[in-house]
């Protein structure tokens, strides 16, 4: 038997800044406090999963809701995302 899954999925438009010293600062229009950097494209994902946590947390700490943009996707429903992929320059 499969264990119960324990984590949400959450989809986030997101805004990629590139910095003038290298890598970005990432924001989401949709959920204000959202924002960390990424020096690669590598980094972005882990970092955006750490500063959504912190803000989740930061929520529950002040006992107050999350936004209501901020919904967990149904695991079971087919969806729709937009992903970054780094290929050498020819």
């Amino acid at each position: 038997m499969k264990e119960a899954v324990t984590e949400n999925i959450y989809r986030l438009p997101l805004v990629l800044e590139p910095q003038p010293e290298g890598g970005w600062t990432i924001t989401c229009p949709i959920l204000r406090g959202l924002i960390t950097e990424a020096d690669t494209v590598d980094e972005i994902v882990p970092n955006v999963t750490d500063a959504l946590e912190a803000l989740i947390e930061g929520y529950e700490e002040l006992n107050l809701p999350l936004p209501e943009v901020l919904q967990p996707m149904n695991r079971n429903a087919p969806f729709l995302t937009d992903t970054i992929i780094q290929l050498k320059a020819a």
